[in-house]
């Protein structure tokens, strides 16, 4: 494994230390007018420090900072919060992160053509800030960086059945693309009209417009798990865009978003900035009913995403739930649901269906995920002379634990392993093997639990 990257890693970890402002007051015993009034006057000045430093979520004044997702994207009330949270004297500041270090193999018996195996450390890392504007306005600003091309390279990792983007001019297939080094660069203004109602503008470059779920980083369901889900292109393939303004108005438990952005997906130079076009558009309808529940329901209108597919167009559709319940201290369940829909001009749709879920016992977590995807020939690179269906359907079912071995100060090590099982139609057993196997054995380094 790359011993600097492992460096660098714990460094970034290691530089948030904690700056929290402590208040005295003194509890007097007698009644009188004298320390009554003293007793007010500290209680004044503490309440003051409080609403100078919002500890509230990134876009409104009025909702937990447990529903901070990725984007604007809604998580549950009751969802856990892994990351690091200091003050200065008008400002909030929060970082979040995740590294594995990894040995990681698709196809363990080689039974196809197509299955690689690597040493890597998949990661991300994300710094926000956010202070008071006035009585009613929240400034609020996130950078999120990745070192996947130092640690990935240019062709990222094996996995088998990822499709999306490309490298040296060629399609990514059975691999996960590296993420780029900026991966979000946002600042965003929300005005609270009163307690139930706010109106927030978000400028991104790069940025997440307002479409699918949360990304798949950031959602307690899929923290443990090292890997993309084979269908992130259908549901959070625009997590990161070069050029994204979205304007969006809450009214209660309801939010409803419009988003002007970029539709190509990043180059394969992963350490630029690339053109901001603002060719596509997207809306989102987002739903809270519960402090256990998120839902969303998102439709885009994405123009030529793909580098290699200049003339095609995606319409793309996304349903999700992502659901969360506190079980006791450390303790914890969560799960996330989702269909997405990517629609071609004269081409069938493409449906992908995930499932995920993690159980979190104090030390101990267990996690799963499962997905049905409808990869095209296209999308598999395979020649349409040979493999003349219209679409693949590819099932895959992993099953993974983390156990903390080491606690140091701020943050954890884990001790992780996965299998990941895949069933596709026979017609691909000569490239992939009969029902292959992947497996990854690695060590996990992410945040403390916050304590709300």
């Amino acid at each position: 494994m790359n011993i600097k990257i492992s460096l660098f890693t714990l460094l970034l970890f290691g530089f948030a230390m904690s700056a929290n402002a402590q208040h005295e007051m003194h509890m007097m015993r007698d009644s009188s007018k004298k320390d009554t009034t003293q007793m007010d006057h500290s209680m004044h000045h503490m309440k003051g420090m409080q609403t100078e430093v919002p500890m509230s979520h990134a876009y409104s004044l009025n909702l937990p900072m447990q529903r901070n997702g990725s984007g604007t994207a809604w998580l549950p009330d009751a969802s856990p919060m892994y990351g690091l949270m200091f003050h200065a004297k008008k400002w909030m500041y929060m970082l979040h992160g995740n590294v594995a270090l990894r040995y990681t193999k698709q196809d363990v018996s080689d039974k196809g053509s197509r299955g690689g195996d690597k040493f890597d450390a998949p990661n991300w890392f994300m710094f926000m800030g956010q202070r008071k504007v006035g009585k009613k306005g929240l400034f609020h600003f996130s950078s999120m960086l990745s070192l996947d091309r130092f640690t990935e390279g240019g062709a990222g990792y094996p996995l088998l059945f990822q499709t999306g983007e490309s490298w040296k001019g060629a399609p990514l297939v059975d691999r996960q693309h590296p993420h780029d080094l900026f991966s979000e660069l946002s600042v965003a203004y929300t005005y609270a009209f009163n307690k139930k109602s706010d109106l927030t503008l978000y400028l991104g470059y790069p940025g997440e417009p307002a479409l699918g779920s949360v990304a798949f980083m950031h959602r307690p369901s899929a923290l443990a798990n090292p890997d993309a889900p084979i269908s992130h292109h259908w549901n959070d393939g625009t997590h990161i865009t070069f050029g994204v303004a979205t304007i969006g108005y809450r009214y209660d438990k309801v939010k409803i978003e419009a988003s002007s952005f970029t539709g190509r997906e990043p180059d394969e130079n992963r350490f630029d900035f690339d053109k901001p076009r603002f060719d596509s558009y997207s809306a989102r309808l987002s739903y809270n009913p519960t402090k256990n529940w998120a839902l969303q329901a998102s439709h885009g209108w994405i123009k030529s995403p793909e580098t290699l597919h200049n003339d095609e167009n995606v319409n793309r559709t996304i349903v999700s739930a992502i659901y969360a319940l506190p079980l006791g201290k450390e303790k914890n369940l969560n799960a996330t649901a989702l269909w997405g829909l990517n629609k071609t001009k004269d081409h069938d749709g493409e449906n992908a269906v995930l499932l995920e879920g993690a159980y979190r016992v104090k030390k101990l977590s267990l996690y799963t995920r499962y997905e049905y995807v409808q990869k095209s020939v296209e999308e598999l690179n395979l020649n349409e002379a040979i493999y003349s269906h219209d679409a693949f359907g590819v099932n895959a079912l992993s099953l993974g634990i983390n156990y903390d071995i080491l606690n140091f100060n701020k943050f954890r090590t884990a001790l992780g392993g996965q299998v990941s099982l895949y069933k596709t139609d026979a017609v691909l057993d000569q490239l992939y093997g009969k029902n292959p196997i992947g497996a990854q054995v690695f060590i996990r380094i992410y945040p403390n639990l916050m304590k709300m």
